[in-house]
């Protein structure tokens, strides 16, 4: 199978999974090449220059800074000569480059007591130097502007934090948005984790420029098509295989499952993209909350910033206001003995959610996809909307598909659920507990007899398998004891277990 790469939130999301057909995908749309080192740094510098003479917003990705370094100083003195950058007031850098009038580069460290139009800044964020002063400062304008949002960088800055932005590492490309990407793989160096964020970064295109003469046996897998040599498919396969970083509980439960059209496979793509989707809303929540700008940059770039949002999105679809209920956290509290801010949200945050609202109205259902999911609400690209709402009705629907096969095969753990009720309402209500049950046992691979065995393996498992609980008392408080008139009389519709045929 190839994946559409005009899809391009599937081919993210099964990039960000490890699936090895995205690799098809990118082939069959001409966007892998082949060849020694220095062949590919050459070919993908070449595609380079020809997009960013054509106009377009590009960058040159590579795993090393010694790489990085010698591409950035390439393209400078291509500039140089070709008029672009001036040849007069030169600011030397850290890694021994250097920039004058018309380069472009990169801050690599937040500071928000340099402001920039509406924002201040940041690590990563790409600017166009529009002036050097003799104090050794430089002035800068956020690239891609004509006007505003300029900012005079500190020589101190300049010095430690400043580098050119024409080739990057995948770590500093985190959180980039060009045009086009030309990213050269090292199957010895790169990572699931580098290669998802450098081919996904282009607008227009990615482009893997493979070097095939340094593979890394290590974690070189084959690949289908491979016919024995070291090819681009077989370092990408390897590449793929190598995680950089210690699996999250979602990609431990995703590495166990035999296919890739379970729920858990859905629900992680959902909770991918939802993450991607809603990034700077929950930014913008947290910047308003009360915190200071150093804790703001704190919780953002913390390892926990994850499990916070994803706790923010599980509050709001247990119809939480959290742009009310995340400023009253943050003030109930000091920081000041705190390792870890976002952690700390995250505690107090789904402590907060689990407790009554204290209305006396009614609570409000929660808005959860079969029982399990948060869902993701709120503003939000369109793109990024269609792709959830998709994942949605795939879990859905196979959620209710699972219940109704059980009760069509007599599988051991319906029975536990009770005997369906005959009248329509109910029966209807009950289905959907049998639903939810049915998404929480494909999520975690449970294939025991018993319908909800006890353990749990995470604490999101834990959250899954109380949902799950809730479902069965209620699709046994639903059930009926079953007697002769029932057992003999199915109404029309209805197989002898009740459920809708």
């Amino acid at each position: 199978m190839v994946i559409a790469l005009d899809a391009v939130l599937p081919v993210m999301v099964q990039l960000r999974l490890g699936n090895t057909e995205v690799i098809d995908a990118y082939q069959s749309h001409q966007r892998i090449q082949d060849g020694d080192t220095d062949v590919m740094l050459d070919t993908a510098y070449a595609a380079w220059r020809t997009d960013l003479s054509a106009g377009k917003a590009s960058v040159l990705i590579a795993e090393t800074h010694d790489v990085v370094s010698a591409l950035n100083t390439r393209a400078r003195l291509d500039l140089l000569i070709a008029g672009h950058v001036a040849d007069t007031g030169e600011m030397r850098l850290h890694d021994g480059t250097g920039a004058s009038k018309g380069d472009l580069v990169i801050t690599r460290r937040n500071d928000r007591r340099l402001p920039a139009g509406r924002g201040w800044v940041k690590n990563g964020d790409r600017w166009t130097v529009i002036g050097t002063n003799t104090d050794g400062s430089v002035t800068v304008r956020r690239a891609g502007h004509r006007l505003g949002s300029s900012v005079v960088l500190p020589a101190g800055y300049v010095a430690k934090d400043l580098e050119l932005a024409y080739a990057v590492t995948a770590h500093r490309a985190q959180g980039l948005t060009v045009d086009t990407v030309h990213a050269v793989v090292h199957g010895s160096t790169m990572t699931r984790e580098t290669l998802y964020v450098a081919m996904t970064r282009g607008r227009e295109a990615n482009t893997a420029y493979v070097a095939t003469d340094h593979p890394d046996d290590t974690h070189q897998h084959p690949h289908p098509d491979d016919q024995g040599n070291t090819t681009a498919l077989a370092v990408l396969s390897g590449v793929l295989s190598h995680v950089g970083g210690e699996l999250s509980a979602h990609e431990m439960i995703e590495a166990e499952q035999e296919t890739w059209s379970n729920i858990a496979q859905l629900a992680a793509e959902y909770e991918t993209i939802a993450a991607s989707a809603q990034h700077e809303r929950w930014v913008g929540l947290i910047e308003r909350s009360g915190l200071s700008g150093v804790q703001v940059d704190e919780v953002v770039e913390s390892e926990a910033f994850g499990a916070l949002t994803a706790e923010l999105r599980r509050a709001e679809a247990n119809q939480r206001d959290v742009d009310t209920l995340l400023p009253r956290l943050v003030a109930a509290r000091r920081f000041d003995d705190a390792d870890d801010i976002a952690a700390v949200l995250h505690t107090r945050l789904g402590k907060t959610t689990n407790l009554p609202t204290g209305s006396s109205r009614p609570r409000q259902a929660p808005r959860l996809i079969a029982g399990l999911i948060p869902e993701a609400t709120g503003p939000m690209a369109d793109e990024m909307r269609q792709a959830l709402a998709e994942r949605a009705i795939l879990i859905t629907e196979r959620a209710h598909a699972l219940a109704q096969a059980a009760v069509i095969a007599k599988e051991p753990w319906i029975a536990g659920l009770g005997q369906p009720p005959i009248q329509r309402g109910p029966l209807k209500r009950w289905q959907t507990h049998a639903a939810t049950i049915a998404a929480y046992r494909d999520r975690y691979g449970i294939t025991e007899n018993q319908v909800l065995p006890p353990q749990a393996a995470t604490a999101a498992q834990n959250l899954d398998q109380t949902r799950a609980k809730a479902a069965l008392k209620k699709a046994q408080a639903l059930a009926q004891v079953p007697d002769a008139t029932q057992r003999d009389a199915p109404t029309r519709g209805q197989n002898r277990s009740g459920m809708a045929l």
